[in-house]
């Protein structure tokens, strides 16, 4: 399996587009010649760069500013590139954010706000376009979870239970598309540096931490655009997170929990 050839119609929908992580993607995919549509809440990050892609690469970048936490939000999106008279051949849910602290320190709107982007949004991008992919025969989802959705995470329980839910989803629908030309996949990168940990309320959250535990953000673009070429079940860019997943997976949670809740302490 490969990504689907571009044409004049299609299009790769990424969410999140306007920094990090999926300006990552977005740049990677338009490297490979692909043409794309940004969705953020962002109008000027995603103007920015989607004319630089543009410019470099010679794809087609379409922006459509927006919040991908609310329901008509998503549904103007699509309305949007129906109107463009597009088809999403890949799908890219990265839109999303965490938070760190106790749960009952936390604002309780802001701990829903983040079940509703991280988990809510991907259900229903995915429902909207994931049906036409199936009917072509070809496509593929590319769902951002995190080395967090291995285990369970004190001082971050609301993040870690939603990209739980995302790998779980992936994971199986992944089984679900056999045969159908459609891939399925989930990326769980590690610590990375974008603005991610100060959303979460991680002051200085990229300063922390020996240099080894940091993944560059166009290595997990890389392996994340081969993975769902290559229709990977789960993609976890670098060594040491693949180590962290396995060990998430199986160390009685008796002793995961306790040392999970003292590292997060030390970056709170």
């Amino acid at each position: 399996m490969a990504l689907p050839d571009p044409t004049e119609s299609s299009t790769v929908l990424i969410t999140g587009a306007s920094s990090g992580i999926g300006a990552a993607i977005a740049t990677e995919l338009a490297s490979r010649g692909q043409n794309l549509t940004l969705a953020a809440r962002r109008e000027e990050k995603l103007t920015e760069l989607a004319s630089e892609l543009h410019d470099r690469y010679g794809v087609r970048a379409g922006i459509v500013a927006c919040d991908l936490g609310e329901e008509d939000e998503r549904a103007r999106l699509e309305a949007r590139i129906e109107e463009l008279g597009l088809e999403v051949e890949i799908l890219v849910n990265n839109a999303g954010f965490g938070y760190a602290g106790n749960f009952v320190d936390g604002e309780r709107q802001r701990q829903v706000d983040m079940v509703r982007l991280n988990v809510e949004a991907v259900v229903d991008m995915t429902g909207r376009y994931l049906p036409a992919m199936v009917r072509r025969g070809r496509g593929g989802v590319l769902n951002v979870a995190s080395t967090g959705g291995f285990q369970p995470m004190p001082k971050s329980a609301t993040y870690g239970a939603s990209k739980a839910f995302v790998l779980s989803h992936t994971e199986a629908l992944h089984q679900e598309l056999r045969g159908t030309g459609v891939s399925m996949t989930a990326l769980c990168p590690g610590p990375v540096r974008t603005e991610f940990g100060d959303a979460a309320g991680l002051d200085n959250a990229n300063e922390k931490g020996p240099g080894f535990i940091w993944t560059s953000v166009d290595d997990v673009a890389k392996e994340a655009v081969d993975g769902i070429a290559s229709n990977k079940r789960t993609v976890v860019p670098g060594l040491l997170n693949q180590a962290g997943t396995y060990a998430g997976r199986f160390t009685p949670r008796w002793a995961l929990l306790p040392l999970a809740s003292r590292i997060w302490s030390q970056v709170e």
